[in-house]
């Protein structure tokens, strides 16, 4: 559910500096969950500058919580009000996410916090991190199941390789549920915070498929316009539309001529 951002832009077709700022966001994007989620403005030597244990533990639990009411409004953030207002909202508290609102259109909105990105991310326990995400009913019956599973275990004390291997279990028991067809999440938030690099991308809106895409769509080659990531822990392929404008209706920053196909 980074978001998680680790794949986002593959580095296909390309040479030196530009390849390898590619490569970097298809980790990042990983996130998801989201996506997590690393962006496009992040450079190699931006990386190369973070030290790798900047956040070596889960740090305490109530930096990652927040006030209810800011929670709830942040989630619905994720996208329009015209499919938010009426979407259910899930909120953490210290033994979980629950239903903080009831929706009625299927839709459900909430914030991950950085473990919805891959486990070898170094960002995973940044407790700064806030990744509004409002998912249909294919996808929070299925992809969000994920990362609700990710952060019971992240509750329990559980390590990252515990975690990553009790989603990798629970995948192939069938524990938890296939992605539905049709599964997608807005993330078109203003006020999401999605690393320490940048700290909002850019509005967009994520579609889940089973398994690895990018061959079949020819993805990420010169000048396609269809941007996607792998998550090879969540066992999915992300298909990313960019939008022009935040939920809120204000005008997004235009992607730079270097990211787009």
């Amino acid at each position: 559910m980074a978001h998680r951002t680790q794949d986002i832009f593959p580095g296909t077709n390309m040479c030196g500096l530009e390849a390898s700022m590619r490569k970097n966001h298809v980790k990042v994007l990983a996130l998801a969950f989201t996506l997590l989620i690393v962006f496009p403005g992040t450079t190699p030597q931006s990386f190369a500058q973070t030290p790798t244990a900047l956040y070596p533990a889960m740090a305490p639990l109530n930096q990652y919580l927040m006030p209810a009411e800011s929670e709830i409004a942040l989630a619905r953030s994720a996208a329009p009000a015209s499919i938010s207002d009426a979407a259910e909202v899930m909120v953490l508290g210290s033994d979980g996410y629950k239903t903080a609102v009831k929706g009625t259109n299927g839709f459900l909105c909430l914030v991950e916090r950085s473990w919805g990105q891959s486990t070898d991310e170094a960002e995973f326990w940044n407790a700064k991190m806030r990744a509004p995400h409002c998912f249909n009913a294919q996808a929070a019956r299925s992809f969000a199941l994920i990362y609700l599973m990710k952060t019971r275990l992240v509750l329990a004390g559980k390590s990252k390789p515990e975690i990553a291997q009790a989603i990798a279990a629970a995948l192939d028991s069938k524990q938890l549920p296939p992605l539905e067809p049709g599964a997608m999440a807005y993330m078109m938030s203003k006020q999401q915070y999605l690393n320490d690099h940048d700290i909002a991308w850019h509005p967009h809106v994520m579609f889940f498929y089973s398994g690895d895409m990018t061959k079949s769509w020819t993805a990420d080659a010169p000048n396609s316009p269809v941007i996607t990531a792998n998550d090879p822990q969540e066992r999915i392929t992300i298909l990313f539309i960019v939008a022009d404008k935040w939920s809120d209706g204000s005008p997004a920053p235009p992607m730079p001529d270097s990211m787009s196909h």
